[in-house]
């Protein structure tokens, strides 16, 4: 690991708990991620990591237990207020939009950045023209990055999985997020294009400062990655340290090799 500050606590979670109709998701979790660091949550299939990032990202609300980010504690996070406090996210799912180009999907990553109304943006008028050429050049630095200049101007449904996801990635940093929630970045990806998406993942925490909290199924790039990794089972905490502390867990060697199921 380079030799970066982990800072304080930004992100607490705490005894989150989600049922749907009589199944539980997620059993009384709680975890906290610190500034700067990256933070994995793995687990088997089926053990709730999507449906604790749904909490944290406001698409879903607990029925028991509290977030608190920053300091402010919120009983149920709303999902325009998380991305406007510096939460962004990426999806399992691509959420592109395969029609528009790499420049313009990622322009789309900007918007909650724009202040100046809709008429003077149409018009482009003043500070609108201003501000769209500030957000212009930080999406260029962005594409520059992520290495796509290549393909700014390629609609994204053109591109190879790897680097929609890559696009994916860059739209999310277009927000500026000061925690950035990615789950399975990894998903689907052959082995250089997982090498390039971890350099990627360790660049935006190194270089943005970018606290990272990351579901991936891939141990081998948990524990290449993380700082810290908490191991989730049927909803149930069952794991949280170091890779190294995670890896010599009884508990998460068991859930891993089936010998407790």
């Amino acid at each position: 690991m380079s030799s970066k500050r982990i800072g304080d606590v930004i992100l607490d979670v705490k005894n989150i708990s989600l049922r749907f109709g009589g199944v539980k998701a997620l059993t009384d979790i709680s975890f906290d991620v610190r500034e700067h660091e990256i933070r994995a949550i793995i687990g088997p299939n089926g053990a709730g990591k999507s449906s604790m990032l749904n909490c944290i990202n406001g698409v879903y609300a607990p029925q028991e237990g509290a977030i608190t980010f920053r300091g402010q504690t919120f009983k149920h996070m709303d999902s325009h207020q998380v991305a406007v406090m510096g939460i962004g996210r990426t999806f399992q799912n691509l959420a592109l939009f395969k029609g528009m180009s790499v420049l313009d999907n990622i322009m789309s990553g900007r918007n909650l950045k724009i202040k100046s109304n809709i008429l003077l943006q149409a018009l482009r008028i003043g500070p609108a023209e201003r501000e769209e050429i500030a957000h212009r050049e930080a999406v260029e630095r962005i594409i520059d990055f992520l290495e796509i200049q290549a393909y700014r101007k390629t609609p994204v449904g053109q591109l190879p999985y790897g680097l929609q996801k890559r696009v994916d990635l860059g739209r999310a940093l277009a927000m500026e997020p000061q925690v950035l929630l990615l789950d399975e970045p990894m998903a689907g990806m052959n082995v250089e294009e997982k090498q390039d998406m971890c350099r990627f993942v360790l660049d935006v925490n190194d270089e943005f400062g970018t606290t990272v909290v990351l579901i991936e199924h891939d141990m081998g790039v948990v524990m290449d990655i993380s700082d810290r990794v908490v191991v989730l089972d049927y909803g149930k905490k069952i794991g949280d340290g170091t890779p190294d502390e995670v890896r010599n867990n009884p508990d998460v060697i068991s859930a891993y090799l089936g010998t407790s199921h």
